[in-house]
């Protein structure tokens, strides 16, 4: 079983900045993704951006594009989700996600194991 932990959540002011870290209670195999995904009140739960351990280019999802950027670190087990000019409607409970989800990484079906999630809440 593989735990993941999310940190970096928080109350930042539109236009603002965040970086959300993941970091994974043990190796994961080569071939698995991780991904961001988030969920705001009332809506259903939506892809942010995925990268797999062993390529260079990541996946986002269109709402986050140029804006967002997602980083690993293989040495630390730790991917990061660097967060630019956020908006009131970037506001959710961001979740962290590993997994082997083949070509489709954008899908949460594909993603085995998640975090427990962390608030970021983005003011006017």
């Amino acid at each position: 079983q593989v735990q993941l932990v999310e940190s970096g959540g928080g109350l930042v002011q539109a236009g603002g900045s965040l970086r959300l870290s993941c970091t994974t209670s043990r190796r994961t195999y080569d071939s698995w993704a991780m991904g961001w995904f988030r969920q705001a009140p009332g809506k259903a739960r939506e892809f942010v951006a995925a990268i797999r351990w062993t390529e260079n280019s990541p996946y986002y999802g269109d709402v986050v594009q140029g804006r967002f950027a997602i980083s690993r670190d293989n040495a630390k087990n730790a991917i990061y989700l660097q967060m630019n000019s956020l908006k009131s409607e970037d506001t959710a409970v961001y979740y962290c996600a590993a997994g082997s989800p083949g070509d489709i990484l954008t899908s949460e079906r594909g993603y085995a194991h998640w975090g427990q999630g962390t608030q970021v809440t983005v003011s006017f």
